[in-house]
């Protein structure tokens, strides 16, 4: 099979999944220093073939939108897999923490450490209605991927995903480079954090579903050396960026879902 032939297959996400799974594996080969993150090889080669595995099977039914459909929005699953391989390579490839570099910059930037100045004027309604937008990006994607979906052409729906999956990779490289816990732990006592900064109804079970997702948990003793390493880049105003870029460009709106 020719390269020509090869690539013909790939939808936009897949060729940046593929491209950012080979990376990883050339990076546990030349960087890692312990057998569980050169485990890590196995699932990144796997997820490279399930990539192409897709194009070849849905590739071809070019006139099928539900094929197409159901082919492009693996990669919302996709993205997830990843930041949680992520989660056991970058502490053993760079176990050294930045959170003192990030403060630095912030307290040169504004006088003071934002999130302890912001702090004064917490108030339970305040906490409810910042938890909920702060949540609310785990489905900004798949809203924009259904609007473009259903709304647009194959073309710019993947114009979309690409953006959105290439924004996330962007992000995941700066947690090698940087890595960093945040404020909840380096500021402020995240033990106390329900106590401190009490919400309504959803804040505490919405940080409790967020905490899962990036390992942490409350019993742990030491939870500071569990959590994942994902500050920087903000991947919540990376992606954000993104989604109200391309709702800007194709005129997205949510009053048909």
């Amino acid at each position: 099979m020719t390269l020509k032939k090869f690539i013909s297959f790939l939808a936009p996400v897949d060729f940046v999944s593929i491209v950012f799974m080979l990376f990883l594996i050339g990076l546990n080969l030349n960087l890692s220093r312990t057998r569980d993150c050169m485990a890590g090889n196995y699932p990144h080669r796997s997820c490279s073939y399930f990539c192409y595995l897709l194009a070849g099977i849905f590739g071809r039914t070019k006139n099928n939108k539900f094929l197409i459909g159901l082919h492009r929005f693996y990669s919302y699953l996709f993205i997830l897999f990843v930041f949680k391989e992520i989660y056991l390579m970058v502490r053993p490839i760079h176990p050294v923490d930045y959170d003192w570099l990030f403060i630095s910059i912030d307290h040169w930037l504004f006088g003071v450490n934002p999130t302890e100045w912001a702090a004064q004027f917490a108030h339970p309604l305040v906490t409810e209605i910042f938890q909920i937008a702060y949540f609310s990006y785990y489905i900004l994607f798949l809203m924009l991927g259904i609007e473009l979906y259903s709304r647009h052409t194959i073309e710019e729906f993947d114009h979309g995903a690409f953006l959105i999956v290439y924004g996330f990779y962007l992000s995941y490289l700066g947690y090698f480079l940087l890595p960093a816990v945040g404020p909840r732990f380096t500021l402020h006592n995240f033990y106390m954090l329900d106590q401190e900064l009490p919400g309504l109804f959803f804040t505490t079970p919405m940080r409790n579903f967020i905490n899962a997702g990036e390992s942490i948990s409350t019993t742990l003793p030491n939870v500071i050396q569990f959590v994942q390493r994902d500050v920087f880049p903000s991947g919540h105003t990376e992606l954000s960026l993104i989604v109200v870029y391309l709702s800007h460009r194709y005129r997205l709106k949510l009053d048909g879902l």
